[in-house]
């Protein structure tokens, strides 16, 4: 093979893949998936942090079922209020009555405070060790503490501290990705503002609590009776609040007898902030 023949081979080559390209490239323009201009528009406003917590795969399928009206303006809890507004606008929605959330561990379950059944020595992962018997605490509904729901946090709001998970509510922006990722259903959404909660989800009589936690949840509806506003009920065994009318008055918290119910008046042994923190937060979101 002379010169003659390997210039030639390169000039077809050339031709060819040039031939080719301009041939993708006018497909790609007739078989291209129009996009809604409602969901770019909306796409736009929304974070990109692609965390899952809405329920969709990311930030583009969310504005895309937005757009639809599939999903709710206010679907994203990561989005600053201006641009839920926004959002809101585009789909002619008004959603100035979105409430901020945050995330609530609710259990106080620390190494200190609940038994455990077994050492377990395996993948740091929650899920892994749910599969062990539903982990190593002897609490069916207790913290497994090894940390997946911060694993999934994009924020970095969330840490384990003695064996209980707990949020910094000055990064926490309510994603709700640590609710979906919990194998024990124990992190919930409560609102930005809400005063108090109650740290302990089980479901088990007093008796039975006792003997595996210091600290859990008995149902004596000792919180239900003081309250005077109706805001606390004990729901099976446990107690749940209504945070539509708690009026953050602390009967609840000064009459628990196992002072599971906890105030942001208070410093837990969680990253809990302090009343003053969560107000100011509060102002600078302009929230009442």
């Amino acid at each position: 093979m002379n010169w003659t023949d390997i210039i030639w081979a390169v000039v077809w080559f050339a031709v060819i893949g040039g031939a080719l390209g301009l041939m993708l490239a006018f497909a790609g323009k007739v078989f291209a998936v129009k996009r809604d201009e409602k969901a770019v528009k909306i796409q736009e406003l929304l974070p990109g942090a692609n965390c899952g917590g809405c329920g969709y795969a990311g930030c583009a399928a969310l504005a895309e079922a937005i757009a639809k009206g599939e999903a709710k303006p206010d679907a994203c809890n990561a989005a600053s209020r201006e641009n839920t507004t926004e959002i809101g606008k585009i789909m002619g929605i008004d959603t100035s009555g979105a409430k901020k959330m945050r995330a609530q561990v609710m259990c106080s379950g620390t190494h200190d405070l609940a038994l455990k059944k077994y050492v377990y020595d395996g993948d740091g992962d929650c899920i892994a060790a749910a599969r062990l018997g539903g982990g190593d605490k002897l609490c069916p509904f207790g913290c497994i503490g090894l940390g997946t729901c911060a694993a999934v946090c994009k924020f970095d709001a969330i840490v384990v501290k003695n064996g209980v998970a707990a949020v910094d509510y000055e990064k926490c922006v309510g994603c709700g990705a640590c609710v979906n990722a919990c194998p024990k259903h124990i992190i919930r959404l409560v609102p930005f503002d809400c005063r108090h909660w109650v740290g302990c989800m089980s479901q088990d009589k007093g008796p039975l609590v006792r003997k595996y936690c210091d600290v859990g949840c008995i149902g004596c509806h000792l919180c239900e009776k003081n309250c005077e506003s109706g805001a606390i009920k004990v729901n099976g065994f446990l107690a749940e609040i209504d945070y539509e009318k708690c009026t953050g008055c602390d009967k609840c918290v000064t009459v628990c007898p196992r002072h599971i119910i906890w105030s942001s008046k208070t410093q837990g042994d969680g990253l809990m902030i302090s009343r003053e923190a969560l107000m100011s937060e509060l102002s600078d979101d302009g929230i009442d």
